[in-house]
């Protein structure tokens, strides 16, 4: 395979082709090459397609979720997920009286699939023969990002030999459950009720139903036309199949060498969308006024054109690599995208690509926001915004468990209420399991995180005295009522809960789950206190006032969040290493050459491994991801060493490699972040380990090393992950104090990186190289741009272009981290 190949998949500068049919890998690249606007989804899911072993057609609405109970194992499991929408591609083809066209049904001559990133646009060719006749098919589809609420297919068939008469039949079909995700496949996957389907003429169809529990109500409409020879064939016959599906037919005889054209549009509305009366209505309109595919493509294209303008990140002499970060750019600009602001939306874990994880909302906001915050500011702040809409539920969910503040969910969907289900399914052992992850309380510091840093990035005063101070504040309240002070060691501690690592739920033979003081927890704790008391000094004076005085924010309060800051527990073992939690170092050596030779290096998944053999991962030093690496991911040397020296623990920049040396040895990275977080660290260290960590993280879904979990959605987490370590960890970009600082420290392999940040209303673009950094600022821009190089303050005007030289590449301490070895 040459290095611009991945898994059957050829890496072009801007597309991903794929030039052969393999039935075991369609789910995969029905993910790859699915096709979105920030308002909806469709999987690459071929238009003859029906879900079973090897395809799975999906369409899913951003945010739409649905609620039910379903008994699993004998016992009633209350579930939460997003739902698989009607399939709005389904179209069938036969040749004289033969089958309907399948590729396992013919002789293929030629395939070819064609992700075009640049154009937003999936290509299809099949050349083939069946019964002595010979034919072509190609298909163009695309979900229309400059009118969110379209999308248009056309797919048109050649004869090369001698005439037939070709059928055709255009679906709306219905017919669709929840089963694309292994893990909930004991639930039951029916989200629908309620069908009313239609063909009202000139081409139409129409459904509109309503998810079962949520009660939301939504409307699919689409318009087929087919062309002979430039002549559009009419009328078309319905046909009615059920109360669920609804279609058209038409047959055509074509002559020697002739074409047939199927050209479909689709609408898709639900009753909360903006703007209109109700949503059949909506869709039928919007189908009925659509233009042809050929006159939506312009428009579709340039609005690609706009955000790639913001968002493309060139690596110089690295083809595959940038060809693979543009794939997880565009994927993630599939799942949040302009069209996103004002949606009740948050970051799904999974894009909307798939049933992975149910759609639910996790921590992997916190990798992706410093794509968005960079580049499409007023994204991030309408994202930022579905959490602070679901302050009220933290707030509830805080008082529930006895607490202050806000304690934001594990899993979000649709209302802000936990979502984390108390039981999950081993797929390894077929066992419904205790999940405890909700105790994962960490989150809280993900979306304080993400609320600071785009402060940082933006200069948004507005936001942070409207919204951010808020949010800061109340996950500042909820730490400081989950720290319990323990006179005997004069420490606060925070005990009964679980850190990012995930394989950890409980000490072993313990009776309750969680465990006591993670490191990571306790950290993130201390920091967002700082934060919060800073946010509080940033604003006016009346704001301040206000807000003080609405949240009853008294002194005695703000004592204890600076008692806590002095003197919360972190726990230690060994010279310089951060336990992950207390009583770690009592924990079992784990046998990893036995496993890696049992199972054949799959062991990503340790703990449904251990659990299928009646062991846990709870007895052992094994984790999925990085969790005390976590702190280096996320907090700058200089912060780290203020938090640490000021709880009074002795703090040395050497300790990053220490512990990165030590956690790397005992990870398994079952969670597709864990290779990203190590690339960060280690680029501070061992830049050439560092580069290895990366180029395995950046197959994670291309490449699907976790063993057949792509099909189910994107890890839209480690995609953001890996484009950021370009943007900011090689490069050292950091936006702070009002300036944008920059320390390049590029590993070998890489020769230079090249993109465009806005900066305090100026779009910035940068070139960095291990020797240099060259700075060009916008003719637009506002104001001049300050940036700090290797520390040093420059100032760059607006329409000016400066190369700023930078130190040796030695000047990295690689002696660290090779003292560690």
């Amino acid at each position: 395979m040459s290095p611009h190949e991945r898994d059957g998949a050829r890496l072009a500068p801007w597309s991903i082709v794929y030039e052969s049919f393999e039935r075991e890998r369609e789910g995969q690249r029905e993910v790859l090459c699915a096709l979105g606007n920030g308002h909806f989804v469709t999987r690459a899911a071929a238009p003859w397609a029906v879900a079973g072993e090897s395809h799975y057609p999906g369409t899913y609405r951003a945010g739409l979720y649905n609620h039910k109970t379903s008994v699993v194992d004998g016992e009633p499991l209350a579930h939460e997920g997003l739902v698989n929408l009607p399939n709005w591609l389904r179209i069938d083809v036969g040749l004289g009286d033969g089958d309907w066209f399948s590729p396992e049904r013919v002789t293929v001559r030629e395939y070819r699939q064609e992700l075009d990133l640049r154009r937003g646009l999936l290509v299809r060719t099949i050349r083939f023969e069946v019964d002595g006749l010979r034919a072509t098919l190609h298909e163009q589809r695309l979900v229309h990002l400059g009118m969110p609420h379209l999308a248009a297919q056309q797919l048109r068939l050649e004869l090369a030999g001698a005439g037939a008469r070709v059928r055709l039949r255009s679906w709306l079909d219905g017919q669709v459950t929840n089963a694309n995700a292994e893990e909930y496949r004991g639930a039951d996957g029916e989200h629908l009720e309620q069908f009313e389907v239609a063909a009202p003429g000139a081409g139409v169809l129409t459904l509109r139903a309503r998810t079962c529990g949520s009660r939301l109500e939504f409307a699919v409409a689409t318009r087929t036309r087919v062309l002979v020879e430039g002549g559009e064939v009419e009328p078309l016959a319905p046909l009615a199949d059920g109360a669920r599906r609804v279609g058209l037919h038409t047959c055509a005889a074509l002559e020697t060498g002739g074409s047939v054209t199927l050209e479909k549009i689709a609408a898709l509305y639900a009753r909360h969308d903006r703007t209109i009366r109700e949503p059949l209505d909506a869709a039928a309109s919007a189908v009925a006024g659509a233009p042809d595919f050929a006159a939506l493509l312009p428009a579709h294209t340039r609005a690609w054109a706009e955000l790639w303008d913001r968002f493309d990140v060139e690596v110089e002499d690295e083809q595959s690599t940038t060809t693979t970060l543009r794939l997880h750019l565009f994927h993630i600009l599939q799942t949040v995208s302009p069209h996103t602001i004002g949606l009740d939306a948050g970051i799904p874990g999974r894009g909307w690509h798939g049933e992975g994880y149910r759609g639910h909302v996790f921590w992997d906001e916190l990798f992706v926001f410093p794509v968005l915050a960079y580049r499409l500011p007023e994204l991030a702040r309408s994202l930022l915004l579905y959490r602070f809409r679901r302050l009220p539920a933290a707030r509830a969910a805080a008082r529930a468990a006895g607490l202050r503040g806000a304690m934001f969910p594990w899993r979000s969907a649709s209302d802000g209420r936990e979502v984390s289900e108390p039981r999950r399914k081993n797929t390894r052992s077929g066992r419904w399991i205790a999940d405890n992850s909700r105790l994962q309380r960490h989150i809280g510091a993900a979306v304080a995180y993400n609320v600071w840093h785009y402060y940082e990035i933006t200069g948004d005063r507005e936001f942070m005295a409207e919204h951010g101070a808020e949010m800061l504040v109340e996950v500042a309240r909820f730490w400081a009522s989950a720290a319990q002070f323990e006179p005997a060691r004069e420490r606060y501690v925070i005990r009964g809960v679980g850190g990012p690592d995930e394989f950890h739920d409980a000490y072993p033979e313990a009776a309750r789950p969680g465990v006591d003081n993670n490191a990571y927890t306790n950290v993130m704790a201390v920091w967002t206190l700082l934060r919060a008391r800073e946010a509080l000094a940033l604003l006016p004076e009346g704001a301040r006032q206000l807000l003080v005085d609405r949240l009853g924010l008294g002194a005695d309060e703000l004592r204890t969040w600076e008692d806590i800051t002095r003197r919360m527990f972190v726990p230690f073992h060994g010279e310089g290493l951060i336990s992950q939690f207390e009583g770690y170092e009592r924990l079992a050596e784990f046998d990893w050459d036995l496993y890696r030779a049992r199972y054949r290096d799959d062991i990503h998944r340790l703990d449904n491994i251990l659990e299928a053999e009646g062991d846990t991962a709870n007895r052992y030093k094994v984790s999925k991801q990085a969790d005390v690496l976590m702190l280096f991911y996320l907090l700058a040397p200089e912060e780290l060493r203020a938090i640490f020296t000021g709880l009074g623990y002795a703090w040395d920049d050497a300790m990053l490699a220490v512990n990165a040396r030590y956690y790397l040895r005992r990870t398994s990275h079952g969670s597709t972040l864990s290779r990203v977080v190590h690339a960060w660290v280690l680029a501070r260290c061992d830049p050439a380990h560092s580069w290895q960590m990366l180029r395995e993280a950046l197959g994670s879904d291309l490449g699907d090393i976790q063993g057949g979990t792509t099909e189910e959605g994107v890890h839209l987490g480690a995609m953001a992950g890996t484009i950021d370590i370009f943007q900011r960890c090689y490069t050292g970009l950091e936006a702070r104090d009002g300036a944008l600082w920059l320390r390049p420290a590029l590993p070998d392999e890489l020769k230079s990186v090249s993109f465009r940040v806005r900066h305090r209303c100026a779009w910035v673009s940068l070139t960095v190289r291990n020797d240099g950094v060259t700075v060009q600022v916008d003719d637009d821009a506002e104001h001049p741009v300050t940036v700090r190089i290797d520390g040093q303050a420059e100032t760059v005007q607006p329409g000016a272009r400066r190369t700023f030289a930078v130190a040796p590449a030695s000047a990295r301490k690689l002696g660290e981290c090779l003292e560690a070895r």
